[in-house]
């Protein structure tokens, strides 16, 4: 299998299966749901229904993009330049993969009649203009120095700063619960992701001094 190909035929694949997977657990979570009953719409909740507001966040989505461009981009290629245009094909198609598999399950549980892509057309332009950005930053986490530590903390950052500006779920507890679970993930990400980047800089910095004349 050529590299163009092993690139599509893992985006489409990874992308397709997040966006079923997405769409299947909101139809949990809903099927849980008693949103006719004012104590549960107000404080209920369900771990169906925090497995949906986690897989349906933005981060998670962006997370997928950085996730497909680390991943297809492991194996050494030619230049940066090569690397990057490999993580964003790969960030745009598994967005686009992610986005038509969930529509599909979407009108297909609905029993919808009018084609899925009606009414899609905005974020599948949308996976394309933030899908390939986010393939070329997980194509870079592999990298050493300053650029690999930024690849590497987008994601956890990002999950973070969602939860203040734009924290996930339906009442107060959803939301409460959301945040404590992203922020307490993220946090260790992050404290992981720097002290391993020292580490290794300290070594490295070891090994040229002990290299020096």
């Amino acid at each position: 299998m050529t590299r163009p190909v092993e690139i599509l035929v893992s985006s489409l694949v990874v992308g397709a299966g997040f966006g079923v997977a997405t769409s299947l657990v909101n139809a949990l979570s809903h099927s849980y749901a008693d949103l006719e009953n004012h104590a549960y719409t107000t404080t209920g909740w369900s771990i169906a229904e925090i497995m949906s507001v986690l897989l349906d966040s933005g981060w998670a989505w962006a997370g997928l993009a950085v996730a497909v461009g680390w991943l297809v981009t492991r194996a050494r290629e030619s230049s940066p330049a090569a690397l990057a245009l490999g993580g964003a094909t790969a960030g745009a198609l598994v967005l686009l993969a992610a986005t038509v598999a969930y529509s599909i399950v979407d009108t297909i549980r609905s029993g919808g009649l009018l084609p899925w892509y009606e009414f899609e057309w905005p974020w599948l332009f949308a996976s394309v203009v933030f899908g390939a950005p986010l393939g070329a930053v997980g194509a870079c986490v592999k990298r050493s120095g300053a650029i690999g530590l930024l690849a590497r903390l987008t994601v956890p950052v990002g999950a973070a700063v969602q939860m203040v500006v734009l924290p996930p779920g339906r009442n107060e507890v959803v939301e409460t619960i959301g945040r404590t679970i992203v922020w307490t993930a993220a946090t260790a990400s992050i404290g992981s992701i720097v002290v391993f980047f020292l580490l290794v800089e300290r070594r490295r910095r070891s090994l040229a001094a002990a290299e020096s004349p």
